[in-house]
């Protein structure tokens, strides 16, 4: 499924950040390699996908340095990027990704893929062509149904006038370059 989402990509010039569990990574860091080699992003989405606001610092702290590592092992580079599991967010997050050298990141636009009563091609497209603006960040998931409807969705964004941003261009300081 991995390829066929990232050739559709690429035929939209189109990036993504892939946010990875650690356990999946150690799991088949092949695919890992894989996504990386394809010239796609690498985020960090904790080591066991658990909501970080219940957890100690020392628990957060493992959770997201213990995924840095993996993937650093594996692919050469550290994530960027972090996405905490359900959207969590506290201050002990924030700093502990900060001190990490990450872009604590959400989401605008929730294309609802995870939740199975939109477990169709047509249901993803439309939750996020009814949600988009300019600047949305979507949040999707490796799915059959999403992979399915990639191709349609980016037709029709760019019919619209949208374009697609490089992640790598993000900055956590606007004007920095930082």
């Amino acid at each position: 499924m991995i390829d066929d989402l990232i050739d559709t990509l690429d035929k939209h010039n189109a990036k993504a950040i892939f946010f990875v569990n650690g356990y999946r990574v150690k799991e088949k860091p092949e695919l890992l390699k894989l996504i990386h080699d394809r010239g796609q992003i690498i985020g960090n989405h904790s080591w066991d996908h658990i909501d970080l606001n219940i957890e100690t610092e020392d628990s957060v702290r493992k959770q997201i340095e213990d995924v840095q590592n993996i993937v650093e092992d594996t692919i050469g580079e550290k994530p960027r990027f972090f996405r905490p599991p359900f959207g969590s967010v506290n201050d002990t997050l924030q700093q502990i990704v900060g001190e990490n050298d990450m872009i604590y990141t959400t989401w605008s636009n929730d294309s609802l893929d995870w939740d199975p009563k939109n477990n169709k091609p047509e249901a993803v497209i439309q939750n996020i062509m009814d949600q988009m603006h300019p600047g949305s960040n979507i949040l999707m998931h490796e799915l059959p149904w999403t992979v399915e409807g990639l191709d349609e969705l980016l037709t029709k964004l760019e019919a619209e006038g949208y374009s697609f941003v490089d992640p790598r261009t993000i900055s956590d300081n606007p004007g920095t370059g930082n």
